[in-house]
């Protein structure tokens, strides 16, 4: 495949700075506060990041938080995109609980969660599964929809590894063994070339800020 007959649309996926108030909790798609003061991670990532790239950010506050800490040390101010598909999976009832709340409250489904956790239903929620779906209908719309080549996502590790997913053409459970830290970076660039089916090449996973 030449570069000159491929389209590249280089995707450089970052995950949100830590929860502010941790406490070993399952935030899902709660609108929770980030720790943005590691001012070490943020300028290592922004050195590392392209200048002329298009920004997105998931729904929530914390991917929000993380994008504008960023922009202020690279000196961006472009408002970036919101994509509503990017927001973390929704654990519906689980959120807000511990893992051992969870198991003290939902016994059945919190065994059949670890048995399965790809494809497991949380109560009210939903699974891997369908994140990996709804990533996957953005990216392809996202890819094709503005003329930049690099896009700037700040999202979740979910999404993150929902991306991964689909890189690799591989299983929710397999997916799920990357690590993502947060204020790490994920590097995946998509080629297109006439008459081929779409390529995927996966630069660097977790990637730290320094």
């Amino acid at each position: 495949m030449s570069g000159e007959t491929s389209e590249i649309t280089r995707w450089w996926w970052l995950r949100h700075a830590p929860v502010a108030d941790r406490r070993g909790r399952i935030f899902g798609q709660m609108d929770v506060d980030a720790d943005v003061s590691d001012m070490c991670a943020l300028e290592g990532l922004a050195s590392r990041l392209p200048h002329d790239a298009l920004w997105i950010t998931s729904p929530l506050k914390r991917a929000h938080q993380t994008a504008a800490a960023l922009a202020k040390v690279m000196g961006h101010d472009a408002e970036p995109l919101v994509e509503l598909n990017f927001a973390e999976q929704d654990f519906g009832l689980w959120q807000g609980f511990t893992h051992d709340e969870m198991a003290q409250q939902f016994p059945r489904e919190n065994e059949l969660f670890w048995k399965m956790p790809g494809s497991a239903l949380p109560p009210q929620g939903e699974s891997f599964t369908q994140v990996i779906d709804r990533v996957g209908r953005a990216v392809e719309t996202l890819s094709r929809d503005y003329i930049q080549k690099e896009r700037i996502v700040f999202a979740h590790g979910g999404v993150i590894r929902a991306a991964l997913a689909l890189a690799l053409d591989c299983g929710p459970e397999q997916a799920l063994g990357f690590a993502v830290d947060n204020l790490s970076m994920t590097r995946i660039n998509r080629l297109v070339a006439p008459g081929k089916p779409i390529q995927w090449c996966i630069n660097g996973v977790n990637l730290g800020a320094v």
